[in-house]
């Protein structure tokens, strides 16, 4: 009987193997494709059909396939470690499934996943650690505040983590302030999006970078997070 999962393995292992474009590729030069790979899945899914969303899908998992190969050619890992490693991960985070604990609400069932996961990274010495920063600026800064709120009152405002003559340095150059909402922000996700298309605009007419503005603004928050763990 066939093995759809394995077919798509070997078929990876031969064009690693046989295919002059494909033995040249690093973990690196594939990270523009997979992250290429993984908007049209979520194009697929906000726009397409089943039969879209399926192939994309598929797309997406040749990546997987294809760093995985990579790997098992000086013997770090291969796809059976990555499957083995994920299906271990997933056992330990739903203990309400596969052991003894009690969820009943989507609630209780992040109490349970939050935990297993600070078991696994027992070793990380920051809230902050862990978290992407090839994300986009706007998930990156959602990211972030969640983070951040943990250990800053205020993560979006300026705080004392960075001293005021470094802080103003390294936004000199910068135009504006910030401002609080108008009449408390907007009410919706529709007039969040408005917002956010308005402070876009409002950028280019001056020629600023609005994803490099958020990014350095990020660097900022990271600085007060980092300052306040440490006691500084």
């Amino acid at each position: 009987m066939s093995d759809p999962l394995r077919d798509a393995a070997e078929v990876m292992r031969r064009v690693r193997a046989e295919c002059p474009w494909s033995q040249r590729i690093t973990h690196r030069d594939l990270v523009p494709y997979l992250i290429e790979e993984a908007h049209e899945v979520i194009d697929a899914v906000e726009n397409g059909t089943a039969d879209e969303l399926r192939e994309e899908l598929g797309d997406l998992l040749w990546q997987v396939l294809f760093h995985a190969a990579i790997a098992a050619e000086v013997s770090e890992y291969d796809i059976d470690d990555v499957a083995r490693g994920l299906t271990e991960k997933m056992v330990r985070r739903h203990p309400h499934v596969f052991g003894d604990a009690v969820a009943t609400t989507p609630e209780e069932v992040l109490v349970h996943w939050n935990a297993a996961k600070a078991a696994e990274k027992r070793e990380r010495r920051s809230v902050l650690d862990g978290v992407p920063r090839g994300m986009p600026a706007l998930a990156l800064a959602q990211k972030l505040l969640g983070r951040a709120s943990a250990v800053v009152p205020d993560p979006e405002r300026p705080s004392a983590g960075v001293p005021v003559p470094e802080r103003a340095e390294r936004e000199e150059g910068r135009s504006g302030t910030a401002t609080a909402p108008r009449d408390g922000g907007p009410a919706s996700e529709a007039e969040l999006g408005d917002a956010l298309l308005a402070l876009v605009s409002h950028a280019r007419a001056n020629g600023w970078d609005a994803e490099r503005a958020l990014r350095e603004r990020l660097h900022l928050l990271e600085d007060d997070v980092r300052a306040a763990e440490s006691g500084d």
